[in-house]
């Protein structure tokens, strides 16, 4: 069968939102409606083995994972959870690659649909650790304000204009001020613009607030123990917050009893 006959095969049994289409080099691309965290598309290739046929991501989730952290290797912790999410969903992980093999045309349809689960679990496992990362530094921040004796609060939910709530990571008294700081965190350089403009939208919708509460200040604080910060990050909420450093928490104390 050739490419252009495998691609018709493929795409009458699957729904309608996979794209398939001759590959450049060899066998089919599969589009899928499925989207890695920063809006990429999943692509798969399906390829003729013989009697079977072999699904591949040829290693774009991987390559993904591998963009969004400072070191291109994978820590013991993410492998872990990469090879976890291999064997539950009985796909093998070969040089990078995330691979199903000897699949029979009948099972075409789900077995594409397995693999394009499999690269979607491999990206998330990155939320995984961001989460552990932002957590971490969040106590260490804890940990600091209880040492300097300053009132505080975690995770507080305010409700914007919008009638969004959104989660403030610290509410901090201090003196006759009250600060509403979001803490920015990421390893990596390809996330950081994202999650400075989320806590610039948080400024911007809760800005109400100001007029109801004489006193109260956004405090934008980032973690820049990792270099992924860059000027223009720190320049976008200059304007809406007092941006801190975590690496100066003498300059971060100034802001947050300045009068």
């Amino acid at each position: 069968m050739n490419s252009a006959e495998l691609s018709d095969s493929i795409a009458a049994a699957l729904p309608p939102l996979f794209v398939c289409s001759p590959a450049p080099r060899e066998g089919v691309r599969v589009r899928t409606p499925m989207l890695y965290p920063d809006g990429g598309v999943v692509d798969l290739f399906v390829l003729e083995r013989g009697v079977g046929y072999t699904i591949t991501d040829f290693g774009e989730a991987l390559a993904w994972l591998s963009l969004q952290s400072v070191s291109l290797q994978y820590s013991p912790r993410q492998q872990a959870l990469i090879n976890d999410v291999c064997e539950t969903l009985r796909i093998e992980y070969v040089d990078g690659q995330l691979v199903l093999r000897q699949v029979v045309k009948d099972e075409l349809a789900d077995s594409v649909l397995r693999v394009a689960q499999a690269a979607l679990r491999v990206s998330d496992v990155w939320f995984t650790l961001r989460n552990q990362a932002v957590h971490a530094t969040a106590d260490e921040v804890g940990e600091w304000l209880l040492g300097k004796q300053i009132r505080f609060e975690r995770r507080s939910s305010r409700q914007g204009r919008s009638t969004r709530n959104w989660t403030v990571d610290f509410e901090i008294w201090a003196d006759r001020r009250t600060s509403l700081v979001f803490l920015l965190n990421t390893g990596a350089r390809g996330a950081a613009r994202r999650i400075a403009e989320h806590v610039l939208a948080g400024c911007v919708d809760l800005s109400h607030l100001k007029v109801s509460e004489p006193g109260l200040a956004f405090v934008s604080l980032f973690d820049d123990t990792q270099d992924v910060w860059r000027p223009e990050d720190f320049r976008l909420l200059e304007e809406h917050s007092r941006v801190a450093r975590w690496s100066h928490p003498d300059e971060f104390e100034r802001i947050l009893t300045a009068p």
